[in-house]
């Protein structure tokens, strides 16, 4: 069975590329995309078994970092990886710190991409 994945970025063009990036993936079959945290969180109780989520930091309503501290808040996703996208490495410590899985510096490297999918899908 292949993997879901949440796309999670404010920035339209970001999703459209993370997308055409993941299409490419043979384990990523099916892409849900989310406009800012409060919009995946939603997105979270209406689909079932997301298997990975990739989440930008800066983003309106409610950001990445707060998206963390809601979404880990619940047991229930203690198993779901998150990977974060982010132009900014200053914040690392605190992404970590709020429950991020992993890191990736934008903008998004393919192999880069496949193999923190890999890794976290295994």
């Amino acid at each position: 069975m292949g993997l879901k994945v949440l796309v999670v970025d404010d920035d339209m063009i970001n999703r459209m590329l993370l997308k055409t990036l993941l299409k490419k993936n043979t384990k990523v079959t099916e892409i849900i995309e989310a406009e800012n945290g409060s919009d995946a969180l939603n997105k979270m109780k209406q689909e079932q078994g997301i298997d990975i989520i990739l989440l930008d930091i800066m983003m309106p309503i409610v950001d990445g970092i707060e998206f963390l501290k809601i979404f880990r808040a619940d047991m229930a996703n203690a198993h779901i990886p998150v990977i974060v996208l982010s132009t900014d490495d200053t914040r690392k410590t605190e992404v970590f710190d709020n429950g991020a899985n992993d890191f990736i510096r934008k903008p998004v490297k393919e192999e880069a991409l496949f193999v923190k999918i890999d890794q976290w899908s295994d």
